[in-house]
């Protein structure tokens, strides 16, 4: 799918949702006497019967219209729609997963500046959920912001994941902001056989490629694209979410003028995209403000930008129009984020991305092929990801580091960095983007650097957000100590 790094500033201005009750404890940083993200004092116990239960088991999902079948999945406590868990910032997350798959399993919080021990991901961070057993998440986010919630455990990811099991986490603003209503969209793709089930998984020619891209789309659990009617001017936020195994893409808005007000879940000065379309890379979230078109105006699309446009949600005025509301403004910012970088005595480490299926420049009609170790299709500075691998580096908390990412393989890598968020630097380092990212996408061929704060204690990763990829050794650890 077309798509590139995330645009700059310049070039840019040029489904059911569940409360999780306020803890009684603060089990994260964002608590914590420094101020500092990551250092978090022992939690007190606390009765388990508080923590809310999520449980994965198999389920039935309508992914295509009817007359179609309903198709086997996993689902999160039976319901097709992903949940979307919530908290107020400050409140803490008390969740215990009960998988009742038949694989091991555990929950990454892909965007959370979390405690180390709880940024599941099993086999690094803490060990995977076996079939029959249970895991408590315990912490408090740092931020306010969107994030997903994805299943995430070495050597075995795609497969949860391309079966339905994803989410969202929404902590919200001690002060939000004046909208009439919030809505979730959050985008599966499914790879279906004629007769409605999953195709098989464990596809070599997938992960060595572009992963597995499915034929099939849905937006909250359900066929898109989602139907939004609202009343002529009313002011919706809109928390969108790319929980694909590798579908990249780009989103246009159709007929809405929108406004981004976060990006990666961490809020922004307010814009404008450019020819009203972003790029849309897995595991990537972005907050939109907009008002719903005048009753004497068409409905306005949320398009992915696969084929002629797919419609993702459509956007109807019905019913009498609202009072115009006040121009919209910044959400807010996260106090906790990293003041400033400071880039003069960053520490600095080149990172190359090779691997994957070969294309023959004199056959492009030809399907890549590989011929390697399935177990070790990518690899990060010539070394597949394993917990045994030493750290790509390490480094004592509160250290600037500069990393120059290089994508020598033939396809586009989309990457996440983990319990940190970063800046996307100018090529001459002579400046940044002006929003804070944990997601990008690196085109072949391309070199990037990013920049951020080591300042959360722990065992991070460096991944890949196609999960095939990831499955398959694209990703690495560093260290913070």
């Amino acid at each position: 799918m077309p798509s590139s790094l995330p645009p700059s500033r310049r070039a840019l201005l040029a489904g059911a949702a569940l409360s999780l009750a306020p803890a009684l404890v603060r089990a994260q940083a964002g608590a914590s006497p420094s101020g500092k993200p990551g250092a978090s004092a022992p939690a007190p116990a606390v009765p388990d019967a508080e923590a809310r239960r999520l449980t994965a088991a198999p389920g039935q999902a309508r992914i295509r219209p009817e007359p179609a079948p309903e198709t086997p999945v996993w689902a999160f406590d039976g319901q097709a729609a992903p949940p979307v868990l919530r908290v107020k910032l400050g409140e803490a997350v008390r969740l215990r997963l009960e998988n009742k798959t038949e694989r091991p399993l555990s929950l990454h919080w892909h965007g959370v500046r979390n405690r180390n021990a709880m940024d599941g991901v099993g086999g690094v961070t803490q060990a995977p959920v076996a079939p029959g057993g249970s895991f408590l998440y315990e912490f408090t986010p740092p931020d306010a912001g969107t994030s997903l919630i994805r299943p995430l455990v070495v050597g075995g990811s795609s497969e949860p994941a391309g079966r339905g099991l994803s989410g969202l986490l929404v902590v919200e603003e001690r002060k939000p902001p004046v909208v009439d209503r919030e809505v979730p969209l959050l985008l599966q793709d499914w790879r279906l056989e004629p007769d409605g089930t999953l195709a098989a998984f464990g596809q070599v020619a997938f992960a060595a490629s572009a992963g597995r891209l499915g034929n099939a789309l849905t937006v909250n659990g359900r066929p898109a694209p989602e139907l939004v009617e609202a009343a002529p001017g009313t002011r919706l936020r809109l928390r969108l979410a790319n929980a694909c195994n590798a579908r990249a893409t780009r989103i246009r808005f159709d007929g809405l003028k929108a406004w981004v007000a976060a990006v990666d879940g961490q809020p922004t000065d307010t814009f404008e995209p450019l020819r009203a379309t972003l790029p849309f890379p897995p595991g990537t979230r972005y907050d939109i403000l907009l008002d719903v078109p005048g009753a004497s105006e068409p409905a306005g699309s949320v398009v992915a930008l696969i084929g002629q446009g797919m419609p993702l949600a459509r956007i109807v005025p019905k019913g009498d129009p609202v009072p115009a509301r006040p121009a919209v403004a910044p959400i807010g910012e996260n106090p906790l984020l990293p003041p400033e970088i400071k880039l003069q005595n960053a520490f600095r480490r080149d990172v190359a991305i090779a691997g994957g299926a070969v294309l023959d420049k004199a056959k492009p009609e030809a399907a890549p092929v590989f011929t390697g170790d399935p177990t070790r299709i990518w690899t990060l500075n010539g070394a597949a990801g394993r917990a045994e691998n030493p750290p790509l580096l390490s480094v004592k908390r509160n250290t600037a580091v500069v990393l120059a990412l290089t994508n020598g393989t033939g396809f586009p890598q989309s990457l996440h960095l983990h319990g940190h968020v970063f800046r996307l630097l100018h090529p001459l380092d002579d400046g940044w983007e002006p929003y804070w990212l944990d997601t990008f996408q690196l085109l072949e061929g391309r070199t990037a650097r990013i920049a951020f704060l080591a300042d959360n204690p722990g065992r991070w990763l460096i991944s890949a957000t196609a999960l095939e990829r990831f499955d398959t050794g694209l990703w690495g650890w560093f260290e913070v100590t």
